[in-house]
């Protein structure tokens, strides 16, 4: 495929497949692999083919221009940029094709200490690595990174090549986040588990990194986040042991009540087992309106509804219907 041709055609895709693509300079995953550490490093945007990709919007040749922003040293011109990535990108849950050049560049601002809202930064970076739950906290829905169903965003590309493009880019970068993990800042310590748990291979070493942080995590928030992301690395790299290590913490009675709960929760996800009784027994003994308050800011569960952690377990544990507060771009 010529220079001259690189423009996508959704209708031809839809008639002849998108495997017209695959693996061309139109295969976002391609491009997203291609690009040189040092352009990374260096924030050589003008290196990167932003616009023959797209956003809510149309074509993303306006986003290096948004990113040079959120590198600003004023904040307001920070989160007016933070703002409009987030409007575009990852617009009410749909991945466009030129989310995925971001993540590099989303991370690397992320790491800078002195950057703005670098929590948000990251979670951007996230919802370009994975699928919305739009209300899905079931057993087989809430640690699912994406679907293996093929869907389009707004322009009508393959979502699916954009989220598993954004997912390689973390794991790419991984010597990026892991340091995050020890950040003094700990909603840039709960976001980077958030993120670290879609990537899409270094599984073993990140999962390392985050049981050694669970050892001496003192933050809620950031101890549920720590065993979310432990499990969902588990379950979707089939890590041995995974469903084990889950259950031993939330019947260990010597264990916070954060870590019990966030650990019921994904066992729950890691098994078919029926629902035994001492785990309904654990969970009423320790959930109290505190600890909800805590577990409904944890990414995953926030990300299901605002009263989060309730209608997963209801989801979980009784096989409720999902809830749903807007269309869901993937159904």
């Amino acid at each position: 495929m010529t220079s001259e041709e690189l423009v996508f055609d959704h209708e031809e895709a839809r008639v002849h497949g998108f495997e017209l693509y695959e693996g061309t300079q139109l295969d976002v995953r391609a491009v997203v692999s291609g690009i040189p550490k040092d352009v990374k490093d260096g924030f050589l945007l003008d290196e990167v083919a932003w616009s023959r990709f797209g956003h809510a919007y149309g074509s993303g040749h306006d986003v290096p221009e948004r990113l040079t922003r959120l590198r600003s040293d004023d904040a307001e011109t920070a989160r007016l940029a933070l703002d409009l990535l987030w409007g575009s990108v990852v617009h009410q849950g749909t991945v466009g094709s030129v989310a995925p050049l971001t993540v590099p560049f989303l991370l690397r601002i992320a790491a800078d200490p002195s950057a703005y809202g670098r929590a948000g930064v990251l979670g951007l970076a996230a919802a370009a690595a994975r699928r919305e739950h739009w209300g899905h906290g079931t057993r087989s829905t809430f640690l699912t990174v994406a679907t293996q169903e093929p869907r389009c965003d707004c322009g009508g590309y393959l979502m699916n090549w954009s989220i598993e493009a954004s997912r390689n880019a973390v794991a790419a970068d991984v010597d990026v986040l892991l340091p995050l993990l020890d950040d003094v800042d700990s909603g840039v310590r709960t976001s980077t588990c958030y993120i670290l748990a879609t990537a899409s291979g270094e599984a073993d070493r990140i999962t390392d990194a985050l049981h050694a942080r669970l050892i001496i995590e003192r933050t809620p928030r950031v101890r549920a986040s720590l065993v979310l992301a432990v499990a969902e690395l588990g379950r979707e790299h089939a890590v041995a042991g995974t469903a084990a290590w889950a259950r031993a913490l939330w019947a260990d009675p010597a264990k916070p009540a954060d870590v019990r709960v966030s650990a019921a929760l994904a066992w729950l996800c890691l098994v078919d087992d029926p629902v035994p009784d001492d785990l309904r027994a654990t969970l009423d003994a320790l959930l109290t309106d505190g600890l909800a308050g805590v577990l409904d800011d944890v990414p995953w569960i926030a990300h299901v509804d605002d009263d989060g952690l309730d209608r997963t377990l209801d989801q979980m544990l009784n096989n409720a219907l999902p809830g749903t507060q807007c269309d869901d771009p993937w159904v």
